[in-house]
């Protein structure tokens, strides 16, 4: 039997293979689009773990095997053997002999790695602290269809030093942009995510600095998933990195802003960003299910 493909951050796949991906990937939403038909995985079934709350994530997961033709479970932790202390190797050795492909959204990266270490079918990274590489597909998917190649750009990203943040850090290198990273002291990035970059990120603390010419501004929330006792002390010390107008003006004429959502309106980002009408937000949120559609495609194929 073949080793599965697993997806556990982008650095997974390779430069051609992200690429290929994000190809295919806008093929899937004009095929979607225009009503064409696209079963091509008519038969297959995933399971999808979450220990996490989640809207786009399922949504997008399930509506995605569903239009390409194959099924879905849901499975919470407080509804299964896991929920009582199953070892994450034992639940990977059964589930991954009934179905064809596992999603899981989690806490600790460690476990993703595990059951990816026990499973005979491919293992989704839907998100853990540490990476949220899917997310990356549909932002580095919103950025191609609306001003191409990326290589040579400048990406900024503003706030905490998070799971996006590492996930763009990764796509920096595989995909040839530059990141700047904008963050008060104490909240970057992991240091071994960072080195493993190189050159095409750095640090610069002051967010005015750090935007000016970018072609592109990110942000996140300020407090993750398991971080709500410290919200109030994350939006003090954050509160100069929030993408507003004022920062927007001092990138690129061409410049284009995202957010994974959900938003905190008012906190890491302005309402009048979300709602202005040429914000790309909506477009990449519709890309997680074109993105990942792809991502199953190819995992499987």
């Amino acid at each position: 039997m073949n080793t599965p493909r697993h997806f556990l951050t982008l650095n997974d796949l390779s430069s051609d293979e992200l690429l290929a991906v994000l190809t295919r990937a806008s093929e899937l939403k004009q095929m979607q689009r225009n009503g064409i038909p696209h079963a091509s995985l008519t038969g297959k079934v995933m399971a999808m773990i979450f220990d996490k709350a989640s809207t786009r994530t399922r949504v997008s997961f399930e509506a995605g095997m569903t239009q390409l033709g194959g099924s879905t479970m849901f499975l919470s932790s407080s509804a299964t053997q896991m929920g009582r202390g199953e070892p994450v190797e034992d639940t990977a050795k059964v589930i991954s002999s009934m179905v064809d492909i596992v999603m899981i959204r989690t806490f600790d990266h460690q476990d993703v790695e595990n059951f990816a270490a026990n499973s005979s079918v491919p293992i989704i990274n839907a998100l853990t602290d540490d990476y949220h590489p899917c997310q990356l597909l549909a932002d580095m998917q919103t950025w191609f269809e609306h001003r191409g190649d990326m290589r040579g750009k400048t990406a900024c990203w503003l706030g905490d030093g998070n799971n996006m943040c590492h996930s763009y850090i990764n796509a920096a290198k595989l995909l040839g942009f530059n990141l700047c990273i904008s963050c008060p002291e104490g909240y970057g990035p992991s240091p071994s995510v960072l080195a493993a970059a190189g050159d095409v990120v750095t640090i610069e603390p002051d967010p005015k600095v750090a935007v000016t010419g970018a072609h592109l501004l990110v942000t996140d929330v300020w407090a993750s998933m398991g971080q709500e006792a410290e919200a109030s002390e994350r939006n003090y010390a954050l509160k100069a990195y929030q993408l507003n107008r004022k920062l927007l003006d001092l990138a690129d004429n061409e410049a284009i802003y995202l957010h994974c959502l959900p938003a905190h309106r008012g906190e890491e980002i302005t309402a009048d960003l979300m709602d202005d009408p040429n914000s790309v937000i909506w477009d990449e949120a519709e890309n997680r299910l074109h993105a990942q559609k792809a991502l199953i495609e190819f995992l499987l194929n």
